[in-house]
């Protein structure tokens, strides 16, 4: 979708304190808008559509605290990196594509 805005203007705000049981979400990102809409969808009452803007793409969503989560991961080491480079480079030649390194990451 074209929306006239930079990449660096189609932001992801996350906004939660401690008092309200609710987060507000507001995205452009169309995976989580995606996943946030179909969530909507199965469990309204624990999460909910509040805005949209078709011009911008932007959908703005609420959801309770305890469904929402962040995930860290920890880098991974060269030596992981240097195994699943050459697990890919392998089944790139057998034809297997990337299915193999994503299942090494």
């Amino acid at each position: 979708m074209r929306t006239g805005l930079t990449k660096s203007q189609k932001v992801t705000e996350i906004c939660f304190d401690e008092k309200v049981p609710l987060i507000h979400i507001r995205t452009h990102n169309t995976d989580l808008k995606k996943r946030l809409a179909a969530y909507a969808g199965q469990h309204p009452d624990q999460c909910r559509q509040t805005d949209a803007d078709p011009e911008t793409g932007c959908m703005e969503f609420e959801i309770a605290k305890g469904r929402f989560s962040f995930r860290l991961t920890a880098p991974y080491s060269e030596e992981r990196r240097r195994a699943a480079s050459e697990a890919a480079k392998k089944s790139s030649v057998n034809g297997m594509g990337r299915s193999v390194h994503k299942n090494l990451l």
